[in-house]
């Protein structure tokens, strides 16, 4: 054992002296005095800076591919909104067909009703004046003052209610309710209006409505004072023990001193070439900013 530890410590202090020459050359060279007990260790400088151009190439191409969403989702929504305005023009084909189209004699089974909405229906019969309910506020349709006055700041509108009158289908033997048409606010009570009280049978075109669901914004339905804000047929009709069907009366159920008939307001908007022009623009102004930024490489952006 004892030989053992002589053999090693001449192996260490031979490793030293190989050591110091290296060391103190080094800190010759340099121009530094050597130092005993000081070790040279190698430095981590060079690793560092290298990793510091990787970590950001890998920031880059992550933002890269996450901007570029911007643009490919706004190509797809305008892509959409292609899609949309077709489908809409489509209805607006559709429903201005179904409006011109000939009336047809009202069916007795309430269920075809359902797909009969704007569609013109034909009934004969008697009205029940003493039941008349009012859909107010309302303002007349006038296709020709509209006209006029698009555009304008004020306009001349005045306000009234629809008089809906329960209407005893003869035929059928049922009661459907109609919108015999636009009141001003001074005519709704029936009082100010005898001559337009229509006595007797007649016969009547009008387009079928169906039941509308509260819109936000709109005041609930108050039956106590009469006074309905949207078509709630089944309130309506429990009310004056009528069926819930409701037509709208054409303009030619017009009698003087009664309501204006033909109030059927048909409107679909349609502004989706507004949602194209802009969901495409924003695509193009993306796409053009995305390659400047990552192909080009201009500086700044």
């Amino acid at each position: 054992m004892a030989a053992a530890a002589r053999w090693l410590g001449q192996l260490q202090r031979a490793a030293g002296a190989g050591q110091a020459p290296a060391r103190a050359f080094s800190r010759s060279v340099l121009g530094v005095p050597p130092r005993a007990g000081l070790a040279w260790r190698p430095s981590r400088c060079g690793s560092s800076a290298a990793e510091a151009p990787a970590t950001k190439a890998e920031d880059d191409s992550f933002l890269q591919w996450l901007l570029l969403l911007i643009p490919v989702t706004a190509f797809g929504l305008g892509t959409w909104q292609v899609q949309r305005r077709k489908w809409k023009l489509k209805l607006i084909a559709e429903l201005e067909s179904r409006i011109m189209a000939e009336p047809v004699p009202l069916p007795a089974d309430p269920v075809e009703l359902k797909s009969l909405e704007y569609r013109p229906v034909q009934v004969r019969g008697h009205f029940d004046h003493s039941k008349e309910l009012y859909m107010m506020p309302r303002s007349m349709v006038d296709p020709a003052r509209e006209a006029r006055e698009a555009g304008r700041l004020s306009s001349s509108v005045q306000s009234g209610a629809y008089v809906v009158t329960p209407f005893h289908c003869t035929d059928l033997g049922v009661t459907i309710l109609v919108n015999r048409g636009f009141v001003p606010k001074k005519k709704v009570n029936p009082d100010t209006r005898q001559k337009g009280q229509i006595e007797g049978e007649v016969d009547l075109v009008g387009m079928v409505r169906l039941a509308e669901t509260r819109k936000p914004f709109v005041p609930e339905n108050n039956p106590e004072r009469n006074h309905w804000h949207y078509r709630d047929l089944e309130a309506m009709a429990k009310l004056t023990g009528a069926d819930p069907i409701f037509i709208d009366a054409d303009f030619r159920s017009t009698v003087p001193g009664g309501p204006i008939g033909g109030q059927t307001r048909v409107t679909l908007r349609n502004e989706h070439l507004q949602y194209i022009i802009t969901w495409y623009g924003l695509c193009a102004a993306t796409s053009y900013l995305w390659f400047k930024k990552f192909v080009r490489r201009t500086p700044g952006l």
